[in-house]
């Protein structure tokens, strides 16, 4: 029973009760009945009037507690001219004022956390108590791609407070922190993805630049002497007048063929450090690669290899260096064709909707163990491999400003994708 019903009937049976009592103990002095019964209306007014005094503060305080479940901070009480109401309205309306300013606060550090978190170049990811992406932005979201499922299960290795770098899609690098903030007392799990493939080829460019100069400089240093010294040896006919030094000629032959290879050898390391700059021209890429095919065709077809070709009739044209150009499918078909050894096929496929060039084949693939380490300077799977093919390709493709990935799709099916 609420106390407003409890306070009425309390009244209404004192008010009877007196009048019930009255009636008796009066009823024979009709003056003084008169009186009494007078006097119980005016107490009658006087506690109507009293119940709703009393009642009033009850009626605002349900109607501000409404207000608050509502979450309306915006309104307000006016004063009654009655103290002790208006000592409740001048708590209830500072209540107010305090949590309709600590709400827009709130709401304006939250508006610009989530603008900042959206528009910020650093992926960021926002884990729920499961461990499972909760919150993602636009940069995380570019970098993860497809392969959300497999960084989540790497991020489960990394400890809270921890960073390290990882390679995803095999080529680009980055640096991922993981830590944490406190939601609602309990601890939840950030991490950030920040991207580090521009400053870790360079430092890589720079490393083997000095590598290869140094070597360059004291093979040719040591090859050119070598070679006028031998020269002049088989020059000399008095030494090889008697006919018996053949076998020794025959040696000085086989060291200066040995000191041509070896010179062509740092040639090829001298062309990735000496690359130059892009002369981007209007390249049809359609003729491009119909005229690649055709003059690696001979190789491919004595190994028993097939080139299907899936172009457009119209040409294609992007801008590129086209001798560049020419070099980097030259290089990812000569490994395409060796991947497979023979009786294997190389398809080609342009995608001009997306400006997508795909070139697959069907040899062993790619084992996970090396798909990180395949752009690698001086890195082989190749045998007598000098492990400079695909970094003369990124670096082509990088300067270039192509996005190119390398990867085994499935079952002898290993794709080259460069989206131009």
């Amino acid at each position: 029973m609420k106390l407003k019903t409890k306070y009425v009937l309390y009244m209404v049976l004192l008010h009877l009760l007196i009048l019930g009592l009255g009636y008796f103990i009066l009823k024979e002095n009709k003056l003084l009945f008169i009186i009494s019964e007078v006097l119980l209306m005016i107490s009658a007014l006087v506690s109507v009037g009293l119940y709703r005094h009393l009642i009033q503060p009850i009626n605002q305080l349900r109607e501000g507690i409404s207000a608050i479940r509502d979450r309306d901070f915006n309104t307000r009480f006016l004063p009654t001219g009655k103290k002790e109401m208006d000592e409740l309205i001048g708590v209830y309306n500072q209540m107010m004022d305090m949590l309709r300013e600590e709400r827009t606060r709130q709401e304006a550090q939250h508006f610009f956390l989530e603008k900042l978190i959206y528009t910020s170049p650093t992926g960021i990811i926002i884990l729920d108590y499961d461990g499972e992406i909760r919150q993602i932005n636009p940069k995380a979201e570019e970098i993860l791609g497809t392969g959300a499922t497999d960084f989540v299960s790497q991020l489960a290795l990394l400890k809270t407070g921890e960073s390290r770098t990882m390679r995803l899609g095999g080529l680009n690098t980055y640096k991922v922190q993981k830590s944490n903030f406190i939601d609602r007392g309990f601890n939840r799990v950030f991490v950030m993805v920040e991207e580090v493939t521009a400053e870790i080829f360079a430092a890589e460019r720079n490393a083997y630049g000095k590598v290869i100069r140094m070597m360059a400089h004291e093979v040719n240093n040591t090859i050119g002497p070598v070679n006028s010294i031998i020269s002049l040896a088989l020059g000399t006919a008095e030494i090889w007048k008697t006919g018996e030094r053949e076998s020794l000629k025959s040696a000085l032959l086989v060291a200066m063929e040995r000191n041509h290879n070896l010179n062509l050898f740092m040639r090829n390391f001298a062309d990735l450090v000496k690359l130059s700059p892009v002369n981007k021209l209007k390249v049809d890429l359609v003729s491009l690669l119909r005229s690649l095919t055709d003059f690696m065709q001979i190789k491919a077809g004595d190994a028993g290899i097939c080139f299907d070709l899936e172009l457009p009739d119209e040409p294609f044209y992007i801008l590129a260096d086209v001798q560049q150009m020419e070099q980097v499918l030259i290089n990812v078909v000569k490994n395409a064709v060796e991947s497979i050894g023979s009786g294997g096929r190389v398809r080609f496929t342009l995608m001009t909707g997306k400006r997508i060039l795909e070139i697959t084949d069907d040899g062993p693939g790619i084992p996970d163990e090396l798909s990180d380490q395949l752009f690698s300077p001086f890195f082989s799977t190749k045998k007598d491999g000098q492990g400079i093919g695909l970094t003369l390709v990124r670096e082509i493709l990088l300067n270039h400003g192509f996005h190119f990935t390398l990867k085994t799709v499935s079952k002898r099916q290993t794709v080259f994708s460069i989206r131009f």
